[in-house]
């Protein structure tokens, strides 16, 4: 009777402990946060978190759910319905993974709720549905192209006056043709590769 004491208070016991351990849990999203993902596409990349407690240190067997909102730029898991639940690893890490985007642009708030015995957290986390355009990188070419002349119209002032910055602006915008004609005279090329003549106009004094 005396060994089945100690035994029983052990028992009375451990929930107590093991809810003193896990008193308070924090989620920190360690991957995919602001991702895009173009319309009605797969997202290749996981969303994913880690589960710690107040003093830092990953809380293993807690349970993740991911919720997407039901209207609005929003998605569905890989298990086709707008919420998952898993489990966090022994470094406090839980993922998700395949998310599918629904077709309505804008910003995607995935909810993240943890929870482990009595402890409770959650956030947001936000990715985007948006349609990447392919003429994004080609404006910036062309904005590069367009700081690179300028540089050489400053150039042509400084060499030859307005006069054949002037010129120079004209050569730019006549087209390739132009440009052709041009690269025909025994004229040097800069190596930005525009043509700079000699300056054919003279600037009488004032």
């Amino acid at each position: 009777m005396k060994s089945s004491l100690p035994a029983a208070a052990l028992l009375w016991a451990l929930p107590h402990l093991a809810i003193a351990q896990v008193a308070i849990l924090h989620i920190r999203v360690t991957e995919g946060e602001g991702a895009l993902v173009a319309p009605g596409a797969r997202n290749p990349h996981p969303l994913a978190v880690e589960i710690t407690d107040e003093t830092g240190k990953p809380v293993a067997g807690a349970a993740v759910s991911f919720h997407l909102p039901d209207e609005g730029p929003s998605g569905t898991c890989a298990s086709g319905l707008r919420t998952e639940v898993a489990v966090s690893d022994t470094r406090g890490r839980a993922t998700l993974r395949s998310l599918q985007a629904n077709r309505t642009p804008g910003r995607l708030a995935i909810s993240i709720v943890a929870s482990k015995e009595q402890a409770r957290a959650g956030m947001v986390s936000y990715q985007y549905i948006v349609e990447v355009k392919s003429g994004t990188a080609s404006s910036k070419s062309a904005a590069a192209v367009s700081h690179g002349h300028l540089k050489w119209v400053l150039v042509a002032v400084a060499a030859g006056g307005a006069a054949a910055a002037g010129a120079l602006v004209a050569g730019h915008s006549s087209g390739a043709a132009a440009s052709a004609t041009a690269s025909t005279a025994a004229t040097p090329v800069t190596p930005a590769g525009v043509i700079i003549g000699s300056p054919s106009i003279t600037v009488g004094r004032p």
